[in-house]
């Protein structure tokens, strides 16, 4: 490992230790570089998600040696259980090479941690209440060099300096607004709301999603661009929320926490999702989908994570994607260290954005034309009442939503997903 020059200068600075930052810091440190890892809260903090984690993901953690059994606490789900249309199908997680056939469930306070000091232990220094403020910036280049922090309790001022920066700031990403880099208005945006409730079905087996999502508080009733959840935490709670899209004229006018008060008060009585068992306030957060912030690299800055908006725009899903693009940056940052020269080193590090186009831009554009219709409640409703009917087109559908194929010697479903992948554009 490279010697750190001093405690504030480093190879490479990470901001953010959510699955991103952690996972891009864990494999810089992994290949032997010297990583600052700055996370602006101390652990266990809470994190608004789902916490529910398909077999994509499931992969990553076992790539970074974490303990997944579960006497370590992890809940394992064999797949998805669809519900709309007045049908309830059960699918399996597929059955392939590349990805184990089981997803987990790990709340996201515990999780994100769990992340953070296995980057620690690969070496990266992890500070905690370490909240990153304006990027250090050579006036000659125009490149970053660093970042200015407050530290600690006390909020002291320190400045910390490497050649290299990684955003992994989440949806807000200060960092990357700090040196120009906007929200792409063309993109489309998601909405989490969630809360927990003490639920006698806490021990289910399956991911469970709500394709309709109707609003019942008006005179008529409404079916909204997006879908409910119901994912069982293995410790008496469920965690109970709504994925929802901006493509609609609903989505800025609705209030979406009186939404899931109203949808969880639709549930059968004694699943126990009723005002006095709801132990977590209801708390809501953005899914920046599809590539919504770019460029991914651009003078010494990365985006890693929801700060590049890598949320799957079919099915809202953010970890894996947070983790795969941690692994490709890192990957990326190693592979530019060992140049000789500036000019080989930012040759290296331009085939980030490249390599992320190459890996998600086709798949993306897929999902962006995705929302797009299901933003249409008459192509929701069709879409839900027939699609449902038909198992082996469901099964499909769960390969394309959940970005599950084998990307060689897969099954029909697979070619075909992976071979529109490969046709449609690259944005």
């Amino acid at each position: 490992m490279t010697e750190p020059l001093s405690e504030h200068t480093a190879d490479v600075i990470v901001v953010g230790a959510g699955p991103a930052g952690s996972t891009t810091a864990y494999y810089l440190a992994k290949a032997g570089l010297d990583v600052l890892l700055l996370e602006k809260t101390a652990f266990p903090r809470e994190k608004v998600c789902g916490d529910g984690l398909t077999p994509r993901a499931t992969k990553q953690l076992v790539s970074m040696g974490i303990d997944i059994s579960e006497e370590a606490g992890w809940l394992r789900n064999k797949g998805l259980r669809i519900i709309g249309g007045g049908v309830r199908l059960q699918l399996d997680w597929p059955d392939l090479a590349s990805y184990p056939d089981y997803g987990l469930v790990r709340k996201r306070d515990d999780f994100d941690e769990q992340l953070a000091r296995q980057a620690q232990k690969a070496g990266a220094r992890l500070h905690e209440r370490c909240n990153v403020g304006a990027p250090i910036i050579d006036d000659r280049t125009g490149r970053i060099t660093g970042v200015h922090a407050k530290l600690g309790e006390d909020k002291t001022p320190v400045t910390f300096h490497a050649p290299l920066v990684v955003a992994a700031d989440g949806n807000s990403t200060r960092l990357s607004l700090a040196m120009g880099l906007h929200r792409r208005e063309d993109r489309p945006m998601g909405v989490a709301v969630r809360t927990y409730f003490t639920s006698p079905r806490h021990d289910d087996d399956y991911l469970e999603s709500w394709l309709e999502l109707w609003d019942r508080r008006g005179a008529q009733d409404r079916l909204l661009p997006g879908y409910g959840w119901i994912f069982g935490m293995g410790d008496g709670t469920s965690n109970v929320g709504l994925g929802v899209l901006n493509t609609s004229a609903a989505f800025k006018e609705l209030d979406w926490r009186e939404i899931l008060k109203a949808w969880c008060a639709s549930m059968p009585e004694d699943w126990g999702y009723t005002p006095e068992n709801m132990t977590m306030p209801i708390r809501g957060a953005a899914l920046p989908m599809a590539f919504n912030r770019q460029p991914h690299y651009t003078r010494g800055l990365l985006l890693v994570g929801d700060a590049g908006g890598l949320v799957n725009p079919f099915n809202g899903e953010g970890i894996a994607y947070a983790m795969e693009s941690g692994q490709i940056a890192a990957d990326v940052i190693v592979q530019a260290h060992a140049r000789a020269t500036p000019a080989q080193r930012e040759l290296a590090l331009h085939d980030y954005p490249k390599t992320l186009k190459e890996v998600y831009g086709g798949y993306y554009t897929l999902g962006r034309a995705f929302v797009k219709l299901i933003g249409n409640p008459k192509v929701m409703k069709i879409a839900t009442q027939r699609g449902l009917t038909h198992p082996m087109l469901m099964k499909f559908t769960l390969k394309m939503l959940a970005n599950l194929t084998d990307p060689r010697g897969g099954d029909a479903m697979d070619r075909i997903i992976n071979g529109l992948s490969k046709v449609a554009p690259k944005a």
